[in-house]
């Protein structure tokens, strides 16, 4: 199949706009902290969520939109994660209600996100007051939405492809926000994915729920999951192909495309974690079975001193063995194999669960490359798995040590 990614992101698909302004709900801050995503027309729509018991208003708000699979806006704040307040439900209403009386669009189908401090007092003033202009300014603007739910995001993270579903040409795009506090359970962080297609929502949420399994379930920052993880996808079938309302070639290639969307994403996202300064990749070979695969890969990038391994361009491949060791999954650690891997080249480490000669200036090289593969080889099976990551830095705790004051 023929998937090309073009530019555009959620405006990328037939019949979206976006806008993001700045309203004021971070007084310190100068930068946009207010998005809106609309459809010309309700779409199907499809979302998961955080594994965290504590969970933002705006989810529970959101998960009642979409109980009946329908949504036809987004709507996400920045600056304040709208989570453990008093009002928390009243404001993410309120954001919805506001949606309504500036667009004519349902409150009942609006999504709606929140990012930034938990805790923190909030009031609805800031978006009435900035309503308006967000509104009027609705166009082709999906990097000024993707700018307004940014964070510590130091890069924005947009992406989106063009395909075919029975001859019609069919488009898919998406935003995404993470940095810090990125350890996802059935969702990340917050993104949002617009596309064109005409899907059912059934399928469209059988596609949503596959995807996170080897997507944004396979990222990790810091180990912490956040409270406000949503990815949700809405599909307002303005391409105009035979309705997909039942597996076969058309969901195939449906899901196909929002994959390589949703993995462009989980690369930025980890890449750009917290104080980061390269991105790690595990490519777990050779597994029993897919769950083992995902199970060690994942412990892999998550163990801390791997990462400040990766940041020290250190070989010590003995953490990677240590990872996969206490990682839960069933594994003959005596047939597994380590390399690392960057555009500097590959050094072999470890064949048979034990350590063999390598130049440890060739590896030093290799390390010191801002994007690295940790290649491990289980030799038990033929189920694979990709994990993304980043290193851990100083700077992850100077960001973190103060993030609130």
């Amino acid at each position: 199949m023929d998937i090309k990614f073009i530019s555009g992101g959620v405006c990328a698909a037939r019949g979206f706009k976006a806008n993001g302004v700045r309203c004021g709900i971070k007084a310190s801050s100068k930068k946009r902290d207010l998005a809106l995503i609309v459809s010309e027309k309700r779409c199907a729509a499809a979302a998961v969520y955080t594994a965290n018991l504590v969970r933002s208003a705006p989810i529970k708000v959101t998960k009642a939109h979409l109980a009946d699979g329908y949504a036809q806006a987004v709507i996400c704040n920045s600056g304040n994660a709208n989570t453990c307040n008093a009002n928390g439900l009243e404001i993410a209403e309120g954001m919805s209600a506001l949606v309504e009386q500036y667009t004519g669009i349902a409150a009942s189908d609006v999504i709606v996100g929140s990012t930034g401090v938990i805790g923190q007092q909030m009031t609805l003033a800031p978006m009435e007051n900035g309503m308006a202009a967000l509104t009027a300014g609705l166009g082709d603007h999906s990097d000024w939405a993707e700018d307004a739910i940014m964070t510590t995001d130091t890069v924005p993270k947009e992406a989106a492809v063009e395909f075919e579903i029975g001859g019609v040409k069919c488009r898919l795009g998406g935003i995404a926000k993470g940095s810090g506090m990125i350890h996802p359970n059935m969702a990340t962080m917050l993104v949002w994915v617009t596309s064109d297609v005409d899907i059912t929502p059934k399928m469209l949420q059988k596609a949503v729920s596959e995807d996170v399994k080897t997507s944004f379930n396979m990222v990790s920052v810091d180990g912490d999951t956040s409270t406000n993880d949503t990815f949700a996808v809405l599909a307002n079938g303005l391409a105009g192909n035979k309705v997909i309302d039942s597996e076969g070639k058309d969901f195939d290639v449906f899901c196909a495309a929002l994959h390589a969307v949703t993995e462009r994403l989980c690369r930025m996202i980890a890449k750009d974690g917290e104080g980061a300064t390269k991105l790690v990749t595990c490519l777990l070979t050779s597994a029993a079975d897919d769950q083992t695969a995902r199970t060690v890969a994942k412990s892999v990038i998550c163990s801390s001193l791997t990462k400040a391994a990766m940041f020290g361009a250190d070989a010590n491949w003995g953490r990677v063995l240590c990872a996969i060791g206490y990682s839960g999954a069933r594994v003959d650690v005596e047939r597994v194999d380590v390399s690392f891997r960057s555009k500097a080249g590959k050094v072999d480490v470890c064949k048979n669960g034990a350590g063999i000669p390598f130049s440890e200036e060739e590896a030093k090289k290799v390390l010191l490359e801002d994007e690295i593969d940790i290649l491990v080889d289980l030799n038990s099976g033929s189920a694979s798995a990709e994990a993304w990551g980043c290193d851990l830095t100083y700077d992850y705790v100077k960001i973190n040590g103060d993030y609130r004051t």
